[in-house]
């Protein structure tokens, strides 16, 4: 199943849902959103619908591929953090019996980005709550958590503002 390319939250996100939300905010980091949105598509087709362990496995002559792929960011670190993520996701999937048994294992939001940014390769404080935001975790209000980082971020704010009010009118 096709990875959405919009915002919103998963209610019950898939492993290949949770690497899909982190290379989208791996990528994004220090480019526009609406770049890494038109890039998406062939995102999504060039790591294999982010199917996990595929992507996990990938090697040099996958690494080599993506960088000569059109219509994608070549950005090598990019592209081995997107794989490391990937090997991550699944070790701690492992471990927890389930990714989300992971998230939740600890006890605090600043717990738990402090842990991401540890563990995940181009995870920061601006990503990790997209992060978490879009898999349906627990995250401080925006207008309290944007106090915490430097920037106005009004994209993150835009996202989480249209998925306030589409779940106003459900």
């Amino acid at each position: 199943m096709p990875i959405s390319a919009d915002h919103t939250r998963i209610a019950k996100p898939s492993l290949a849902d949770y690497l899909a939300v982190m290379t989208r905010a791996v990528f994004q980091g220090g480019l526009s959103w609406a770049a890494i949105d038109s890039q998406w598509e062939a995102l999504r087709e060039s790591f294999d619908d982010f199917d996990i362990a595929e992507v996990a496995r990938y090697r040099t002559p996958d690494i080599e591929r993506l960088m000569t792929t059109d219509g994608i960011l070549h950005s090598k670190r990019k592209i081995e953090a997107t794989i490391k993520n990937a090997a991550t996701i699944l070790e701690l999937d492992k471990e927890y019996k389930g990714f989300r048994n992971y998230l939740r294992s600890l006890r605090s939001y600043e717990e738990l980005t402090a842990d991401l940014k540890r563990r995940f390769k181009f995870v920061g404080a601006i990503s990790a709550y997209y992060f978490l935001y879009r898999v349906g975790e627990e995250v401080p209000p925006f207008k309290q958590w944007i106090k915490t980082v430097e920037g106005d971020h009004p994209r993150i704010e835009e996202m989480v503002g249209e998925q306030k009010s589409k779940a106003v009118k459900k």
